[in-house]
């Protein structure tokens, strides 16, 4: 097995096409037939099955490709080591976060360092807290930024900076947050961090949350406040998310305390930690 067969092999996985992946990697499609069908024929396996024009990861084939994506990624890691010859002249660094990070603390932490090291190549992807932090075990990124702690061998949490979780809702709707349990809700999705820390503070509050009228469970934050918002309830979110619009009065503060979080970097534990991950963590992390 070979990287290029390795690169090739996620390309087609990715697209579930043959043509698409050959133009994605400026290889013929012919090239691209002979790299899968010599990786299957010498391990006599079939990753994809053919059906009609189209194909389809089998199930060994979907089991294959995290493993694939991993060793690409350290073969990538070590290039960089060889390749930067001088300090973090040259690379890259492939984040992942979760979504009150990455749209709200993260990009002028990203733009510092592009300005220092304009040499390492960025690039983000938003996820929830969970698969964020999968991303990270599977090696589809080098780092991770999430708001919540999670417990977990395969991943190691850095502190990296503190925010608070407030209780919102549309201005003229205040009312509603007198009694949590009959006012109407609007949660984030499972395996939120948000919501993983609303759960425990009204949990610790005596409140089941199955006993709450949820409303609606939507997949952002912004998605959130433009509900509460319109008066679909009452929620909870970063202050950086409802700041602006607590200060014009478009939103106002419920009295229920929610508590402080921490915002944690994500490494892999037995992973190598590249230069530029390392450089990137004490760069945006105050001391």
């Amino acid at each position: 097995m070979t990287l290029e067969q390795l690169r090739i092999f996620i390309a087609v996985a990715e697209r579930q096409h043959m043509t698409d992946a050959a133009h994605a990697l400026n290889l013929t499609q012919s090239a691209v037939s002979a790299a899968i069908a010599a990786l299957e024929e010498r391990h006599d396996v079939l990753l994809f099955d053919r059906i009609g024009r189209g194909i389809v990861l089998t199930n060994l084939g979907r089991d294959f490709l995290p493993e694939a994506r991993a060793v690409l990624a350290r073969a990538d890691e070590a290039a960089g080591c060889l390749s930067a010859s001088t300090a973090l002249a040259h690379g890259k660094l492939r984040l992942v976060s979760s979504q009150t990070v990455a749209n709200y603390w993260l990009p002028p932490r990203m733009q510092s360092f592009h300005t220092a090291f304009p040499g390492i190549d960025l690039s983000l992807r938003i996820l929830n807290t969970h698969a964020a932090c999968q991303a990270i075990v599977t090696g589809e990124a080098d780092l991770g930024f999430v708001e919540d702690h999670v417990a977990d061998p395969q991943i190691t949490l850095i502190p990296a900076a503190t925010d608070h979780l407030v209780l919102v809702a549309r201005a003229d709707q205040a009312a509603h947050g007198d009694d949590l349990r009959t006012a109407p809700w609007v949660f984030r999705e499972p395996g939120s961090g948000t919501r993983a820390i609303l759960e425990q503070a009204l949990k610790e509050a005596g409140i089941a949350v199955m006993d709450l009228s949820v409303v609606l469970e939507l997949p952002s934050n912004e998605a959130v406040r433009a509900a509460v918002e319109a008066g679909a309830g009452i929620a909870a979110l970063s202050h950086l998310v409802v700041a602006d619009a607590l200060q014009v009065g478009r939103l106002a503060r419920l009295a229920f305390k929610l508590p402080e979080r921490k915002f944690f970097a994500v490494n892999a534990t037995q992973r190598h930690v590249s230069r530029a991950t390392q450089a990137f963590i004490q760069h945006v992390i105050a001391p």
